[in-house]
């Protein structure tokens, strides 16, 4: 059985025999999640979509053999591109994973977070070849998360150039986002992590305190041109802060995704000890990290007292613990319901959480679909289906089949 190319579709009739074949799991019915106290009250879905929903969902194994694999993208002629931490960038055609590399990726900062991280194709691909990717480059003591394009020719990298870099170099090797997202005026969102947990420090004080000066890069959401210049009209391009940002006060952003229907940006990001969140992030926002936080310390105190301030955005959603990794807007035709829930992956939780927002963006309703390893990307392919990757050694690509 192979995967879509060309504008094949895999028939669910298909997908069923596969299933059969490679011996996975189903994941058991989809449950109930109660949403957290902050949450808006809940309002009722429509009749009919709750008729289409499916009641299970299946977890079809596509391939395995990828070594902590982290993020995905496909390209026009139906090939998907996959990252692998430890530094190598992977090309899936026709369903089967190519044994070599693909060559040109620069060296990476492969240690404990770090690596080579998200993967995202220029929307204009066919004219152009240009891919992007973000990765940790330096040191134990002096690392950093960079931004970099590159033509693809098939086969190789070509012209890869740093377009975008945390100027701040960090030690450690904790917190580096970094996911890509793309907005519909052409210019890109990339998310940077805060650095890192307590004892971390950067010019005397802890460095998640980052996260709240302007002037700092560290857990940022940052918006480019597809150069990797500013964009004039960023919200601090004229004084205040640095050009780059568009919104603050982040811990570490590993869910960015564009909602093509409504244009909103949505995020996930790990709290500490719980705290993990969703946030609907517009230009110019402050988010909170570390002075407003459902977290707590890793060694059990308080963070801040503080759950919410005047002048803060509150997170739409708060889970105790789920380590949100991988975040999509579904937009396909294959399950009408579906359309405009978020799907966010879980790497402690080792599931997929499907999430439905209403108009003004509150979440009113959650269900757990479980997958029984740690998610690290979760996005849905040009055809509308969703695929997943999961973190181990030897990862693997699912795709999801309601039934």
């Amino acid at each position: 059985m192979m995967m879509r190319s060309n504008g094949s579709i895999t028939r669910f009739t298909q997908a069923v025999l596969l299933f059969a074949l490679t011996g996975c799991a189903t994941a058991p019915a989809i449950q109930n999640a109660a949403p957290p106290s902050n949450a808006a009250p809940p309002t009722a879905s429509p009749p009919d979509a709750i008729a289409q929903a499916p009641q299970s969902v299946r977890a079809v194994k596509v391939l395995e053999g990828l070594e902590n694999p982290w993020g995905m993208a496909w390209l026009p002629d139906g090939a998907m591109l996959i990252t692998e931490r430890p530094g190598r960038l992977r090309i899936v055609r026709d369903g089967r994973l190519d044994p070599n590399p693909i060559a040109g990726v620069p060296n990476v900062f492969a240690q404990r977070q770090g690596g080579l991280m998200d993967v995202s194709v220029h929307p204009q691909f066919a004219q152009n070849q240009l891919i992007y990717f973000t990765f940790a480059d330096g040191t134990e003591q002096a690392n950093r998360t960079r931004l970099a394009r590159a033509r693809f020719d098939g086969r190789s990298l070509q012209d890869v150039q740093v377009i975008f870099e945390v100027t701040q170099p960090k030690p450690d090797g904790q917190h580096f986002g970094s996911r890509i997202a793309w907005l519909p005026d052409g210019t890109m969102l990339v998310s940077i992590g805060d650095g890192g947990n307590p004892p971390v420090a950067i010019e005397g004080e802890l460095i998640r305190q980052q996260a709240q000066n302007l002037q700092s890069r560290l857990g940022k959401i940052v918006r480019l041109n597809d150069d990797g210049s500013i964009p004039s009209d960023n919200p601090f391009v004229n004084g205040g802060g640095d050009r780059a940002i568009w919104s603050y006060g982040h811990r570490n952003i590993q869910g960015l995704a564009v909602d093509p229907a409504t244009n909103r940006v949505w995020a996930t990001e790990h709290g500490a000890r719980g705290g993990d969140e969703l946030n609907l992030v517009q230009a110019g926002e402050n988010y909170g990290w570390p002075l407003v936080t459902h977290s707590r310390e890793y060694s059990g105190g308080e963070i801040s007292p503080d759950r919410s301030r005047p002048g803060l955005v509150d997170p739409k959603q708060v889970w105790s613990t789920i380590a949100p990794s991988g975040l999509m807007v579904y937009s396909g035709d294959r399950v009408p319901a579906w359309q405009g829930n978020l799907f966010a992956g879980g790497l402690v939780s080792q599931d997929i959480r499907r999430i439905e927002v209403d108009a003004a963006g509150n979440v009113v309703n959650e269900q757990t679909i479980a997958i029984g390893q740690r998610v690290r990307d979760v996005r849905q392919s040009p055809e509308g289906e969703i695929y997943v990757l999961t973190d181990a050694p030897n990862g693997q690509l699912l795709r999801l089949e309601p039934s």
